[in-house]
């Protein structure tokens, strides 16, 4: 990422699990927990953009320009990665956007390659660099 735009990854403990499959009760605890860990990192102030396969699609011109407002507003933005349960509803409430990077489900790791990628060619994208070809 460029120096004006550094790419900072904090990652939040996962609940522990008991073993075997959990009730509904048991994972809505299970995300209550991670929640919390995850409100208590976020920098205030900050533009909250939680990744969910049910949220909003954005192609990458799309996905660019609201970056470049973030930015131009001088506000930190946090992109919010779920575990293996995903994220918090209430996360998810309160996100400034909930996004979508594939109607599929994918793996956390998986989901951080492909954010930073985005960012990357979004970034490039403002400053005139030529890796995005149209």
């Amino acid at each position: 990422m460029p120096r004006k735009s550094p790419l900072q990854l904090i990652e939040i403990r996962p609940e522990r699990r008991p073993a075997g499959n959990l009730s509904p009760g048991q994972i809505d605890g299970v995300l209550k927990s991670e929640g919390e860990r995850v409100r208590a990192a976020l920098p205030a102030g900050a533009v909250t953009v939680a990744l969910d396969e049910r949220g909003q699609s954005h192609d990458t011109q799309r996905f660019t320009r609201l970056l470049e407002g973030w930015l131009h507003d001088g506000r930190d933005v946090a992109f919010l990665i779920g575990g293996a349960d995903g994220l918090e509803a209430g996360l998810k409430r309160s996100a400034h956007l909930m996004l979508s990077l594939s109607a599929m489900t994918l793996p956390h790791q998986l989901v951080r390659v492909l954010l930073a990628e985005q960012l990357y060619r979004a970034m490039s994208l403002l400053s005139n660099h030529p890796y995005h070809r149209n």
